[in-house]
């Protein structure tokens, strides 16, 4: 068996540092169809604006499908530069009040799904850490127009008030994140998920929205300060741009106009909820779905060309 230790290169002086006992750990893995880039604009948010320090770098050239994520290069005039190296990392970050956490943040691994989640497993045992939170995004049929749902999930789901009536047994594609939770739970090691419900038809966008939406949880199960200010100012125009988009198509509007009429008949405006506690009849079917996301996304293209 190959040590998962070799899948990562750590500061000594940092991982044997006291502050960096007990700790609460984020982790935001920017996958391949990770709804509303949710992970990445939390990554951005705090590593943009409060002190860090690397505690440990993962190795992606074990990890990483450079063929299939092929990373950006800049080409000025006579050569090429800039290339965007991607960075998989652990990171030990100060919140405006002088609260330490950690932070794992980077693109989800291609490859050695078990050898990485055991790893991360060690480095929250060697630790110590308090708690881990894992965020993303998944699309979902609901409106823009109405406040995000997030699903919580994990071992630790008492530590919000709120309880889900969503209480289903689905296959689906997994993730990275969650084998990470199940060997989290597997380990003994407290955790706690969040989902954001992305828009389905807003999939692919930027929505800072969505990533203020777990930051808001995550502030909540950690007591951090986790700056969100710069997204809430991004997602005010966001918000504008769409509007204005879905203005512009009966088509778009009569489906968006069916997803609040289901929205607001299934969420109890005093306990927001999932949207799939109710019959799949109260569901738009995917010919809704579909056609909505191809108006809108042609919309964007024909104003961006």
């Amino acid at each position: 068996m190959l040590d998962p230790t070799s899948l990562y290169l750590s500061n000594p002086a940092l991982l044997e540092d006291a502050r960096v006992r007990g700790l609460p750990l984020i982790v935001a893995l920017s996958g391949y169809a990770e709804a509303g880039h949710v992970a990445v604009q939390i990554e951005h948010a705090i590593t943009d604006s409060l002190p860090h320090e690397v505690v440990a770098r993962f190795d992606l050239d074990q990890l990483y499908d450079y063929r299939a994520r092929r990373p950006h290069v800049r080409f000025a005039e006579d050569h090429f530069e800039d290339f965007q190296d991607p960075e998989l990392s652990l990171r030990l970050v100060t919140d405006p009040l002088g609260r330490s956490f950690a932070l794992l943040t980077g693109p989800e691994p291609d490859l050695q799904w078990n050898r990485f989640t055991e790893a991360v497993v060690g480095l929250a045992r060697r630790m110590d850490v308090s708690l881990v939170a894992i965020v993303s995004g998944i699309p979902m049929p609901v409106p823009h127009t109405r406040p995000f749902i997030v699903s919580v999930h994990g071992s630790r789901t008492d530590l919000l008030p709120v309880k889900h009536a969503w209480r289903p047994v689905v296959e689906m594609s997994s993730s990275a994140a969650q084998l990470l939770e199940i060997r989290l739970t597997e380990a003994g090691i407290d955790n706690i998920g969040f989902t954001v419900h992305v828009p389905q038809y807003l999939a692919e966008a930027h929505l800072p929205h969505a990533a203020v939406a777990a930051l808001e949880h995550i502030n909540a199960v950690t007591s951090l300060t986790l700056p969100s200010d710069e997204l809430r100012e991004a997602a005010r125009e966001i918000e504008r741009q769409i509007d204005q988009q879905v203005g512009a198509s009966p088509e778009v509007q009569a489906v968006v106009a069916g997803l609040e009429q289901r929205y607001d008949d299934v969420v109890d405006a005093s306990a927001p909820r999932s949207l799939l506690v109710g019959d799949e009849s109260e569901l738009p079917d995917a010919d809704e779905i579909g056609a909505a996301a191809e108006a809108f996304l042609a919309a964007r293209e024909d104003e961006q060309d």
